[in-house]
């Protein structure tokens, strides 16, 4: 019960910043930390990554220094990051930021790792394509019986009842670690309904940013993709690929652009072609980010694509604060 011991502690109060990709949350973000005194919390699942800044639209040098950012360039890409070490990070990183006497800020658009960390991780994380194409992957190299023995090593319960060659559960098995950090056999023990209950701190506020006009945003991440393919996106993903000890399973190349460009560069159709393929993988994702949020019915939604937002964005933070 210690992992979720620590789980079920109240959240030190926090804002949290959230919306799709391309909604303007890096400028509003700074905006709220020219006001206040505030640290940034970083909430998405790609600017983990070192080596991976062009892509990811990660903040500039520039904006990193106007304001302590965490959880920026702490994994390198042959590395997993899962729902659950986001939780632990954050956690023990807004507890240390309330301690200086200033208050987290949450920024990002990854809603799972927001969901783990308001809602807790006691429900069986879902299916997750993109984990579950690596170790499929990784069971053509190393065949069913490594990946029984991997297993072994994380979750000893749930392999000892498995066959070295029952691909289908043990592929399941792996996704649930990878994806929570725990066994699955951990999610087997603890059903009841009393430990499903939400368990953030009331004392927070979560502003999303959403647009009114889909095309509006539409058009911002056309434009944000030119942007990159004009620094150098490319350069940056045949240096990745230089390394040689990198595939396109891993979650980290498996991020939206890293993949289709990724994917150009072995040819699996023209370059010619990579800037709609990028473009139309990106709008896939603000949709499923849109999704999430619309889930979460606490948000305070400001309507991005309004002339006055970032002014809405501050007064909802002042009111909060004051």
């Amino acid at each position: 019960m210690g992992v979720r011991f620590q789980l079920i502690s109240h959240l030190p109060r926090y804002l949290a910043l959230v919306g799709p990709t391309a909604s303007g949350k890096t400028a509003a973000a700074l905006a709220i930390a020219q006001a206040w005194p505030v640290e940034i919390i970083s909430v998405d699942s790609a600017l983990v990554y070192r080596g991976m800044d062009i892509g990811t639209a990660k903040p500039t040098a520039a904006e990193l220094a106007l304001v302590p950012h965490h959880l920026i360039n702490i994994r390198d890409p042959l590395q997993a990051y899962s729902a659950a070490e986001f939780v632990a990070d954050a956690r023990q990183l807004m507890t240390d930021i309330t301690a200086r006497g200033r208050l987290p800020l949450l920024v990002g658009g990854t809603m799972l790792y927001l969901k783990a960390l308001r809602d807790g991780l006691d429900d069986m994380p879902r299916a997750d394509p993109v984990i579950r194409e690596a170790i499929a992957w990784e069971a053509a190299q190393q065949g069913w019986p490594a990946l029984h023995a991997a297993l072994a090593q994380v979750d000893p319960a749930t392999a000892a009842r498995l066959n070295p060659a029952d691909s289908q559960r043990i592929s399941r098995a792996l996704e649930v670690f990878r994806l929570s950090g725990r066994p699955l056999s951990s999610f087997q023990t603890r059903n009841s309904d009393s430990q499903k209950a939400p368990i953030h701190n009331p004392d927070s506020l979560l502003i999303s940013l959403e647009p009114l006009d889909r095309a509006w945003l539409h058009q911002r991440i056309a434009q944000r993709f030119d942007t990159m393919l004009a620094a150098g996106f490319l350069d940056e993903v045949k240096a990745l690929r230089a390394r040689g000890d990198l595939h396109p399973d891993l979650p980290s190349m498996r991020c939206v652009g890293y993949r289709q460009v990724w994917e150009a560069l072995d040819g699996l159709w023209p370059m010619s072609e990579l800037r709609d393929k990028g473009i139309a993988a990106t709008r896939q994702l603000a949709k499923r980010q849109i999704t999430w949020l619309r889930a979460m019915p606490q948000r305070q939604v400001v309507t991005c694509d309004a002339p006055d937002a970032l002014e809405q964005v501050l007064a909802l933070a002042a009111q909060f604060l004051h």
